[in-house]
């Protein structure tokens, strides 16, 4: 049995400016599984970079409200959401409330470095 905690892994800043903590990452651990799964926040008033991944995502909103957006399309969201992210999308969250936006972030494959692209 694997369990990881969260406040035992280390927060970094992604290229597109999130705050981050990785849980779960395939390439990194000897797994079963494809993805990973990280923990991500994003401050209230900021919004992440314009990116592009070119593997599968999904948001899951743990707390807060932003906008999501995706492509030509722009959606609010809130805790409970889920947010499906097709590969190499041009994508970027941004926080529009008081609080921080925190959400799980799954990519499949698992998230590497080199598969995304900052577009702005």
């Amino acid at each position: 049995m694997r369990i990881k905690r969260l406040r035992e892994c280390g927060e970094f800043v992604s290229g597109d400016g999130c705050r981050l903590r990785e849980l779960l990452n395939a390439n990194t651990e000897n797994s079963a599984f494809r993805y990973s799964l990280a923990y991500a926040v994003v401050s209230a008033g900021q919004k992440t970079a314009p990116h592009r991944i070119r593997t599968s995502e999904v948001y899951y909103i743990l707390e807060g409200q932003g906008l999501m957006h995706i492509e030509a399309e722009t959606a609010e969201v809130k805790a409970g959401d889920a947010v499906d992210i097709p590969p190499r999308s041009l994508q970027y969250i941004e926080n529009t409330g008081l609080d921080d936006l925190i959400f799980l972030c799954i990519v499949d494959p698992a998230w590497r470095k080199e598969d995304e692209e900052i577009c702005g």
